[in-house]
Order: structure tokens, then C-alpha cells, then sequence
């Protein structure tokens, strides 16, 4: 399976928000064929280099659908994409316009898993978090019941590095996750989380 490529600054999680303001030629026309074919890119976190010149990448990334699109007053093209499948990039080449294309397999999707109960004290935070992040989070649908979707809603928004945010990404047990993000959780907010 072949994409287009977008590496980022950041890391996009399945089912997760990404707001993106676009003014690269290459990207802009990307977008386009994108909306026009209903089709996905891909986004993968940036190991070296800058988003806005030549960079190297993690292998693991997160297909992407656009669901949302502006031109904002500075003439820029806004859009708002969702988090679908994760891949593994196997190989890429790059465009004469400067995209680059990768080569892809799909990784296999988490299995729906029940919070545990010992992580609800976690789902009740977020949802009050969430409630409070404003317009990116105020439409999405919300499963406070599964481990995977919680682990993922507090590894993007939580204050952690983008290789910490990496690992939880390539991470394939949701539960491992869940304990990762509740230490943050713990180390920021203080024992009230325990």
C-alpha cells in the first residue's frame, strides 16, 4: 500500500484530533487529492531534521483522514484530520515536488478492551479534560469504557516527549499504556490519581 507522507513535530494517535495549517505547495496539493479521493496520508514522527526541509523519521506512524477543512484570514489552508489505523513505513521515495510517498503495511488494530477498574479513576479525569480542551475534542466520540482509547486520549495530551509519545503509539498492549500514562499522570498531579 502506497501514501503520502506528512512527517510532523508531533504524533498522531488512532482516533485522535490533528489540527494542521498547511502552506507547503507540495502538502496543499496533497490535501487536495486527498479531500477530492476521500483517501488517507500518512503521519509519522520526526526523529531528525525539520518539518519544512529534509527529515528522518520513526518507522511506526498513524494513517490519517481529513474530516475538517478552512482557509483561515492569513490565507492559509486549515484542516482538521483523524487518527485511523497505525503502519509501519517499509520504504519511501521522494517526489519532484518534495512529497514523499512511503510504502506501507497496516499494523493489526488493538482489540476493544474493557477499562480495568482500577484505571476508571483515570477516565473520570479525562473526561473532565477533555470537556475543557475546547472545539478539537468537543465533537469526537468518546469511549471512557476502553482501556485503548483512554491510554491514547491521555498520551496526546499529557506533557511528555515525543519519543515517550512514540513509544506509547508502538506500544500493542493497551494496558502497559494505561500504566505509563497513569506515573505521568501521578508525577504531574501528585497522589490524588493513585
Amino acid at each position: 500500500m502506497q501514501v503520502p507522507l506528512f512527517p510532523l513535530r508531533t504524533v498522531l494517535y488512532p482516533g485522535g484530533p490533528l489540527p494542521l495549517r498547511i502552506f507547503e505547495p507540495r502538502y496543499i496539493d496533497m490535501i487536495g487529492r486527498c479531500v477530492r479521493d476521500n483517501s488517507e496520508f500518512g503521519v509519522l514522527l520526526i526523529r531528525n531534521g525539520s518539518e519544512a526541509g529534509p527529515a528522518s523519521t520513526y518507522d511506526v506512524g498513524t494513517l490519517a483522514r481529513i474530516v475538517d477543512w478552512y482557509q483561515g484570514s492569513d490565507g492559509l489552508l486549515g484542516i482538521t484530520a483523524v487518527g485511523g489505523r497505525r503502519f509501519r513505513l517499509i520504504s519511501s521515495f521522494r517526489q519532484p515536488d518534495g512529497l514523499n510517498i512511503g510504502d506501507i503495511e497496516l499494523l493489526t488494530s488493538e482489540e476493544s478492551l474493557a477499562l480495568p477498574e482500577e484505571y476508571r479513576p483515570l477516565a473520570h479525569i479525562l473526561s473532565g479534560v477533555l470537556d475543557d480542551l475546547g472545539r478539537l475534542y468537543e465533537s469526537m466520540e468518546r469511549h471512557y469504557e476502553d482501556a485503548g482509547w483512554v491510554g491514547y486520549r491521555f498520551a496526546e495530551i499529557l506533557p511528555i516527549s515525543p519519543e515517550d509519545k512514540q513509544s506509547c503509539l508502538e506500544l500493542d498492549d493497551p494496558v502497559r499504556r494505561l500504566q505509563m500514562m497513569k506515573e505521568v499522570l501521578n508525577s504531574v498531579r501528585g497522589p490524588e490519581t493513585r
